[in-house]
């Protein structure tokens, strides 16, 4: 396995086992705490990611992660692969404080979901054409078409508030941070013209 993507599967199963046998005692203090709760700290931004909820978050979280962050490291290196990485996270979690902000929440978001967004995205614009089987439905499509309509069911959820207990906006704040990667790496609008 790649050595990036083997190793933050590895870091999120190890958080997993130490948060569960502790009671829960690292979500505590390193989950992502909304802004107004007296809880959060600069750090949450990025710890947040390692914590999971249950077997099953982790589950389809680490899925997500191994599927498509092994072909995009094979193609980015490494360094690169966790620069991504890294800003869809962060981008996930500012769209999340900035959404909890504003409806007054005092929930905290823990998982790697807004990561692997992000890495569904940038999986969408290296292979455009890869054809994936969702599992619901399971209906063989283009990545570029399963990432859009994705995003559409996640912006629907989100702005409509159904399936509380998801944090919906820092999916699509994953899904941004991975975008903007791309496009700066690519020197596109907003960071720079298109080569002809």
């Amino acid at each position: 396995m790649n050595s990036v993507t083997g190793t933050l599967i590895a870091v999120n199963v190890i958080v997993y086992v130490l948060d569960t046998m502790t009671g829960h005692a690292l979500t505590a203090h390193y989950a992502l705490w909304p802004l107004g709760s007296g809880l959060f700290m600069p750090w949450q931004v990025i710890t947040y990611a390692f914590l999971h909820g249950s077997l099953a978050h982790i589950g389809f979280n680490m899925y997500g992660l191994w599927l498509f962050g092994r072909e995009l490291e094979d193609v980015w290196g490494p360094r690169r692969f966790l620069t991504f990485y890294t800003v869809s996270v962060l981008f996930a979690a500012f769209s999340q404080l900035a959404v909890t902000s504003l409806m007054g929440s005092i929930t905290p978001t823990i998982g790697a979901s807004g990561g692997v967004f992000g890495l569904l995205l940038g999986f969408a614009m290296v292979f455009p054409r890869r054809t994936i089987l969702p599992l619901i439905p399971p209906i063989p499509m283009p990545a570029w078409m399963f990432v859009t309509l994705y995003g559409l069911v996640e912006l629907t959820l989100g702005v409509f508030g159904t399936a509380n207990g998801i944090a919906h906006f820092a999916h699509l704040g994953g899904l941004l941070g991975g975008w903007l990667v791309m496009r700066y790496w690519r020197a596109q609008p907003p960071f720079g013209r298109r080569s002809r």
